[in-house]
C-alpha cells in the first residue's frame, strides 16, 4: 500500500459537482468516551458545502448510529465491547474498548449504500487513531478504488504517521470552512445542534493546538449564527444547542450579547458550553445575558492556583476573576451544580499537592470540580517539553492518551494519586 498524498485538496473537493460522497466518522478505540456534545462538526460544515454545490452527501457515523443510552440533553452513550490493548497499553490495567459500530453492523451500513465516488473520514483525537485505520481499511474492501480523503485533527497534527493510515490523501493545510451551517439532518432525528460564533482563539495556551489548527481567530456574524441555529432546531427533536468556541465571551458586547437577544426566539432551548468559559469576562450583565438566554451547562475556565498552570494557560484568569464570576452566576439563578470548573492535572513540573489544593479551593465555593487531565498535544510548546522526557511521544500518538500520559507514560502521578484526585474532586474524600 502507497503512503497517502499530503498537502492542501480543498481546491479539489470544493470542485466536485454531482458526485456521489461519503463521510465517515470512525468508531473510537479508548479506555473512556463520553459524549461532550460530540459530532464530526468539521465534517459536517464540508458536507454541507459540497452539497450546496450539486452533490449527493451521505454520513456514516459509527458513534451515532451505535447508541446504548441517552444522557441529559439528548447524549449518547454508544455501544463498546472489549478489545485487545495495543501494545503501548501493555502495562495500563485498565479495559480498552471498540465503542460505536461493531465490523458486522459497519459492514452491514456499507453494503446498505450506493458505491460513492468520494469517501471523505473525519479524524479526532490522535491517539484515537486506531478508529481511523479500522474504518479505511473496511471501506477499501468494500469500494475498491474509490479515493478516500482524510481530515481532521489527528491528520492536521501528526501527517507523517496519518500518511500511513491507508486513504489516498490526507488534508494537512488549513481548511476555511466552506459553509454557513453544518449539514446536521443528515443525522436520523438528532437531539442537539451545534455552533461556533468564531474559529480559532485568540489566546495561546502552551497546552493548546488551537492556533495550529486555525491560523487566525476569525468571528463569524451574527446573523450567520442565528441562521445556523435555527436550520438545526427546525429539525424534529432538536431541542439543545452546544457551542464549541474557544472564547466565546471575547469581545461580549459587541457580538454576543446581540447573539443572546436573538437566540431569546428560542425559548425552549437549551444551551451548552462544553470547551469553557473565560471567567474573566463574565460580570453581572454577562451572567444576566447567559440566564436569559437559556444557558444551562456552564464550564468555566479556572485551571489552576500553581503558577505551572500560570504560565500554561496565558495567566488569562485570577482567583479574584473566579469569584467575582461564581458570585455573578448565582445572583443570575445559577446554582452549584450547574457551575462545573475546570482544573488541569498532569502538566509537566505540576505538583500533585497544587492540585489538591485546587481543588480544596474550588469546592470550598460551591462549584464543581471537572478535572481535565492532560494531553501532550504535537505543534504545541509543552508537547517539545514533554518530548524531551519521553521521546517516544513524537512517533506514537497513543502515548498522548490523556487516560495514560501522567500515570503511566510520564509517570509523574502515581495511579493512586491520581485516584485520590478524582475523588477529592468528586467530594468523596477531603483535603489533606
Amino acid at each position: 500500500m502507497r503512503p497517502a498524498l499530503t498537502g492542501d485538496f480543498s481546491g479539489d473537493l470544493l470542485a466536485l459537482r454531482g458526485a456521489a460522497i461519503l463521510g465517515v466518522n470512525p468508531p473510537v478505540f479508548d479506555f473512556a468516551f463520553f459524549d461532550l456534545w460530540a459530532k464530526p462538526l468539521g465534517l459536517l460544515y464540508l458536507l454541507e458545502a459540497l452539497r450546496e454545490r450539486g452533490n449527493a452527501v451521505a454520513l456514516l457515523d459509527c458513534l451515532y448510529e451505535a447508541p446504548l443510552r441517552e444522557r441529559s440533553f439528548g447524549r449518547r452513550i454508544p455501544q463498546s465491547r472489549i478489545v485487545a490493548k495495543p501494545a503501548p497499553y501493555a502495562a495500563v490495567p485498565r479495559h480498552y474498548r471498540h465503542f460505536g459500530l461493531s465490523d458486522e453492523a459497519f459492514a452491514g451500513h456499507l453494503r446498505s449504500m450506493r458505491r460513492p465516488d468520494v469517501i471523505l473520514v473525519t479524524s479526532a483525537m490522535t491517539y484515537w487513531y486506531p478508529g481511523v485505520f479500522w474504518a479505511i481499511e473496511r471501506l477499501r474492501v468494500r469500494f475498491p478504488g474509490v479515493p478516500i480523503y482524510l481530515g481532521g485533527i489527528y491528520a492536521r497534527l501528526c501527517p507523517d504517521h496519518a500518511a500511513r493510515c491507508g486513504a489516498h490523501f490526507i488534508q494537512t493545510e488549513f481548511f476555511p470552512v466552506p459553509a454557513s451551517r453544518p449539514a446536521l439532518d443528515l443525522y436520523d432525528s438528532p437531539r442537539y445542534g451545534l455552533a461556533m460564533t468564531s474559529f480559532g482563539c485568540p489566546f495561546h495556551c502552551s497546552y493548546c493546538a488551537s492556533s495550529r489548527l486555525w491560523p487566525r481567530w476569525r468571528r463569524r456574524p451574527v446573523g450567520e449564527v442565528v441562521d445556523e441555529i435555527a436550520f438545526q432546531l427546525a429539525l424534529p427533536g432538536v431541542e439543545s444547542v452546544a457551542f464549541y468556541d474557544d472564547a466565546l465571551l471575547m469581545d461580549k458586547e459587541e457580538h454576543f450579547y446581540p447573539l443572546c437577544r436573538a437566540l431569546e426566539r428560542f425559548p425552549a432551548v437549551t444551551f451548552h458550553t462544553p470547551n469553557g468559559l473565560h471567567v474573566r469576562e463574565i460580570d453581572g450583565p454577562c451572567a444576566a445575558v447567559l440566564r436569559r438566554a437559556g444557558f444551562r451547562t456552564l464550564r468555566l475556565s479556572f485551571e489552576g492556583l500553581d503558577a505551572v498552570v500560570d504560565r500554561a494557560g496565558s495567566a488569562k484568569v485570577s482567583t479574584d476573576d473566579f469569584e467575582a464570576a461564581l458570585a455573578h452566576l448565582r445572583r443570575a439563578g445559577y446554582g452549584g451544580d450547574e457551575l462545573e470548573t475546570y482544573l488541569l492535572l498532569g502538566l509537566p513540573g505540576q505538583e500533585v499537592e497544587a492540585v489538591r489544593r485546587s481543588i480544596g479551593y474550588v469546592r470550598s465555593l460551591g462549584a464543581k470540580v471537572k478535572l481535565a487531565e492532560f494531553s501532550p498535544i504535537p505543534g504545541t510548546p509543552l508537547f517539545d517539553e514533554a518530548c524531551r522526557l519521553v521521546p517516544e511521544l513524537a512517533v506514537e500518538p497513543l502515548l498522548q492518551n490523556n487516560s495514560v500520559y501522567a500515570p503511566y507514560v510520564a509517570a509523574s502521578i502515581s495511579p493512586e494519586e491520581l485516584q485520590s484526585l478524582k475523588d477529592l474532586a468528586r467530594g468523596r474524600s477531603s483535603c489533606r
